[in-house]
């Protein structure tokens, strides 16, 4: 009897512990894991040029006092939003391929969710805070200084910054009170809210239709006014008197359109496989979420470094090349 209650005892301890605090396993790429070393090299490059790439668009703006103007306080917070979104990510990915270490506890797997979600809503509305910029500027040139100061641009990046994670809050720690059951293996080497709440015991209506609404009322929305300054930016430079009028306005937004493609057509294709994926290969999320996440970090700092003049001005002339040097490999880009 003594020993049947201990085993019982025990039972219950380990229970009440999967019940507050579960250990989820975390995936590579399944079939592959004789190869993870290898396959860590993109990782690691995408980290490299993400970490690097954003740290020093940041330090040029900083160090730039012609770039403080408002359309490169934005271009800063764009940085600092896809830094934070590869800083999310780098711990888990960083010891599943290089460590072989798959655990992590609930809380952590909290916090990561927490911030990966956080900087993919404040990506978003950077994006559409910056098409706003670029209407202004196309379809209101005259007004634009009157317009767009830097005291709104503070404002504006001030409610980017708390949109994500204030509205986060409650389903992220609603998450601490279901009981979870059954293999805890997550498909990805980092937790997403969609890939937990599948997990848990207990009924999450609730849940999913504030991640559905939260998806909807922020990214979706952002997409659809994203959408509309561009028809706006379209029918004013269509009413520009020469082409070439028409080309010198629009080269203005091409940095910004190639951004919004990056991040919004991989989060399309995400929520897509997510909801009406439920049988596709396992390959395929994993491909989907990885470009979702490590892509736009990794494109829009070389994106702004090719496309805009003074970012690559600053680059050539941090690197120590002359100023004809500069000039003439300026010209060949454009």
């Amino acid at each position: 009897m003594p020993a049947q209650y201990l085993v019982t005892s025990q039972f219950m301890v380990l229970s009440n512990i999967t019940h507050f605090s579960p250990m989820f396993y975390l995936s590579s790429f399944p079939g592959l894991e004789a190869f993870k070393h290898w396959i860590f090299i993109p990782f690691f490059l995408m980290y490299l040029v993400a970490i690097s790439g954003n740290c020093l668009i940041l330090m040029i703006i900083k160090t730039s006092p012609r770039l403080h103007t408002p359309m490169y306080y934005l271009l800063s917070l764009l940085a600092l939003t896809d830094l934070g979104l590869s800083v999310s990510t780098l711990p888990t990915t960083v010891s599943i391929f290089w460590f072989n270490y798959h655990s992590i506890y609930f809380e952590a797997c909290q916090i990561q969710m927490f911030c990966i979600h956080s900087f993919s809503f404040m990506e978003s509305a950077v994006l559409l805070v910056m098409s706003f910029d670029r209407f202004v500027a196309i379809c209101h040139p005259l007004r634009y200084s009157v317009i767009i100061t830097a005291e709104r641009v503070m404002r504006a990046g001030l409610c980017v910054i708390l949109r994500g994670p204030v509205a986060l809050i409650p389903i992220v720690l609603l998450l601490k009170a279901f009981p979870y059951c059954g293999p805890l293996v997550l498909s990805h080497s980092f937790c997403l809210h969609q890939e937990v709440i599948h997990l848990a015991c207990v009924d999450t209506t609730f849940n999913n239709l504030y991640g559905l609404s939260l998806v909807v009322f922020t990214v979706m929305l952002d997409l659809v006014l994203i959408a509309l300054s561009y028809g706006f930016i379209l029918y004013t430079v269509a009413g520009l008197a020469s082409q070439e009028e028409q080309i010198r306005a629009f080269q203005t937004c091409t940095s910004h359109l190639c951004a919004v493609l990056v991040f919004f057509v991989p989060m399309t294709g995400l929520s897509l496989v997510h909801r009406f994926g439920k049988h596709a290969p396992p390959a395929v999320h994993l491909l989907m979420a990885n470009i979702y996440l490590f892509v736009p970090p990794m494109l829009n700092p070389v994106i702004y470094s090719i496309k805009t003049k003074e970012i690559r001005r600053a680059i050539i002339k941090l690197l120590g090349f002359r100023k004809d040097n500069s000039e003439s490999w300026g010209e060949m880009h454009h």
